[in-house]
């Protein structure tokens, strides 16, 4: 059994049941509270107790039933600095010697497993709250894209709208361009909407609850994907794993940029999309654009055929890739690894060079090694 400790703003009505909900079919995760002083959100501060020493004072009476991390659960850090966030996790690391996150920490998280960096930010709060989360959002290179707010201040006042005043904030923050709609408090059961705002929007909604339990789950250490909760809760297990062997494949080729396509229906996931990219600073992303049928083009139909790596120093001879790869993106070579599952090749591996180059033996190597990580994850 995995329990997870969760200090809750004493006026928060909402998080507590919606956690509870997504957790309806986990008997193996079990969630404990406890409570801090916080009954208006203001950027002055009144209202609310969110000092450091409150903080660890709370989690000392999670850690009293021996729980497998603690997460404050509240967005403060938004606007006062995911810093202020994580004073307050290695504090209670530090007096308790468990784990420690907190909702601001695991939206962050969210965005960058999610190649998120233009995010709609929808929230209950005032207008200058909205405005010092967007400040503190583009110190993270996140830009916000569109905001929606209710201008609310009593925390009491936030879980009082229903579903379809949640989904109607969500989707009247939504501008054209965003990578995903984040909704920023947790007194609002954004969760609850997530799925069919999605379907509406075509991009994934980053609800504070969901993020909450699923970044708390992670660092526990504990399974953290869950079913039909949106595209956070079903794919973000994933893209966490697969943002960091990304990440390793393209330090140990050098190359520019490298990308990881997956089919997975059951997740929501298509290769017209990445499921995750890592670039080299000022190397275009490559991540959101799904303007080419991947499937169609010729490189992939060479992989789906040989079932091997195909090295790419320069693009003289065939198989060509698409058009768009070398003008629009400015890739000159590129190594390509497909993975397989089931007989089919369901997955596959780019590393991206700007320039045209020697891939070496190691390169092949390291290729090879995300391509053995990737089916591993695949198969978890």
């Amino acid at each position: 059994m995995t329990r997870i400790g969760m200090i809750v703003p004493s006026s928060n009505t909402t998080l507590e049941p919606a956690t509870r909900r997504l957790l309806a079919e986990r008997s193996d995760v079990d969630v404990l509270c406890t409570r801090i002083p916080v009954r208006a959100i203001t950027r002055d501060g009144t209202g609310a107790s969110f000092d450091v020493e409150t903080m660890v004072s709370a989690a000392e009476l999670l850690a009293d039933a021996e729980v497998d991390c603690v997460v404050w659960n509240g967005t403060a850090g938004s606007w006062l600095g995911a810093d202020h966030d994580r004073r307050i996790a290695s504090a209670i690391t530090d007096r308790t010697g468990l784990p420690a996150t907190t909702s601001t920490l695991a939206i962050l998280q969210a965005c960058h497993d999610f190649g998120v960096t233009e995010l709609a930010c929808a929230s209950p709060y005032t207008a200058d709250v909205a405005e010092a989360i967007v400040a503190e959002y583009a110190g993270h290179g996140i830009t916000i894209t569109g905001r929606s707010e209710w201008c609310l201040s009593d925390n009491r006042a936030f879980a009082a709208p229903g579903a379809a005043e949640v989904a109607e904030l969500l989707l009247s923050a939504a501008k054209p361009g965003a990578h995903a709609v984040g909704l920023i408090c947790t007194n609002v059961d954004g969760a609850a909407v997530a799925a069919d705002v999605e379907r509406e929007l075509g991009v994934p909604v980053i609800d504070s609850i969901a993020a909450t339990l699923w970044w708390a789950l992670e660092t526990a250490g504990a399974p953290s994907r869950i079913n039909g909760a949106g595209a956070l809760l079903d794919q973000a297990d994933l893209r966490h794993r697969a943002s960091r062997i990304v990440a390793e494949l393209r330090v140990r080729t050098g190359c520019d940029r490298t990308t990881l396509r997956v089919d997975d229906p059951l997740r929501g996931l298509h290769v017209d999309l990445c499921a995750a990219e890592s670039r080299a600073d000022g190397v275009r992303s490559i991540q959101h654009d799904p303007s080419l049928d991947q499937r169609g083009l010729e490189t992939v139909r060479w992989l789906d055929e040989h079932r091997r790596v195909l090295v790419q120093p320069a693009f003289t001879e065939p198989p060509f890739p698409p058009q768009a790869l070398r003008e629009v993106y400015g890739v000159s070579a590129q190594v390509l690894g497909p993975v397989e599952r089931g007989g089919e090749v369901v997955a596959w591996l780019s590393a991206h060079s700007i320039g045209e180059r020697a891939w070496t033996e190691s390169d092949v190597d390291a290729m090879n090694a995300a391509r053995d990580a990737v089916a591993a994850l695949l198969d978890r």
